[in-house]
């Protein structure tokens, strides 16, 4: 299809797009951000989204790239899928993330695709959102008052919905450093490079033979990615073994709502959840 009629502005600078979208507002007009293109894009040739104006962010130059910045990294929004994939410092203190980001879609997507345009697109199938949950992320927004920082828990608040104000830019993702930590990523699909049924996004510190601390995020559970609390709070202290992790893993559908389609139902879902739970978290806590 043929994306409705829209004005189109290609700013320079952070202050530059945050004022064109504070001028949209002002004026009663709907603006969306482009960044990659690979979730908007096709939002709009289905006419799903009709935006008056479309902000594209593609070509602002400090909104790319990883750095250190102590005990965090601090990526870029514009930073694309291949970039962090590639970057030896996610690789190094956020495997988790790399491990993710290999997944998604195909390598085309990826090589345009952004970490910072699929967090703010919020689709609770998307694997990244889950994974900076996990990770207890905080994210920059940049608006016409300044900057402020959203930890993840409190950024994806509904069905494809954030915390970023229509006149806010999501500018950068800073996510702890976990050295020392297993890490996996477990979805299933019911075809290669679809969207998760299920995805689990698992984060392991373990000592002497235990889990000492597990962090887990899980895709297509609900409305919003969601934390594994229940399994979490079991798996503290168990060993690191099939049959406590197993029975740990048993909690990880609690407190979730996921919904119920086409592709499976949400005891299906649920199902998923736990299987995926126990594989991730198993293969996490192997050898460091």
């Amino acid at each position: 299809m043929i994306p409705a009629a829209f004005d189109y502005v290609r700013p320079e600078s952070v202050g530059a797009a945050v004022s064109a979208l504070a001028d949209a507002g002002a004026a009663g007009r709907e603006a969306k951000v482009l960044a990659g293109g690979q979730s908007l894009l096709p939002l709009l040739r289905m006419r799903l989204a009709f935006p008056d104006l479309v902000v594209d962010a593609g070509r602002i130059p400090e909104l790319r790239g990883v750095r250190d910045d102590g005990d965090a990294l601090v990526i870029g929004a514009l930073t694309t899928h291949h970039e962090v994939l590639a970057d030896p410092l996610v690789r190094r203190h956020a495997g988790l993330l790399a491990a993710a980001t290999a997944t998604v879609a195909d390598p085309a997507v990826r090589h345009r695709g952004t970490l910072g345009g699929s967090l703010a697109h919020a689709d609770p199938a998307a694997d990244l959102p889950a994974v900076v949950l996990a990770l207890d992320a905080e994210l920059t927004a940049v608006g016409p008052g300044g900057s402020r920082t959203v930890p993840a828990r409190e950024f994806f608040t509904d069905y494809l919905t954030t915390a970023l104000a229509p006149d806010e830019l999501l500018a950068a993702i800073r996510v702890p450093k976990y050295d020392g930590w297993g890490f996996r990523y477990e979805k299933f699909s019911r075809a290669a490079q679809a969207w998760a049924l299920v995805g689990v996004a698992a984060a392991v510190r373990h000592e002497g033979g235990r889990i000492a601390e597990a962090r887990i995020g899980l895709t297509s559970m609900g409305p919003t990615p969601v934390r594994a609390a229940a399994a979490e709070a079991a798996l503290a202290g168990a060993e690191a073994t099939q049959e406590p992790v197993a029975e740990a893993a048993a909690a990880a559908a609690e407190g979730t709502r996921p919904a119920a389609d086409l592709s499976g139902s949400a005891e299906y879902r649920a199902h998923l959840a736990r299987v995926l739970t126990r594989r991730a978290v198993l293969a996490a806590a192997g050898p460091a």
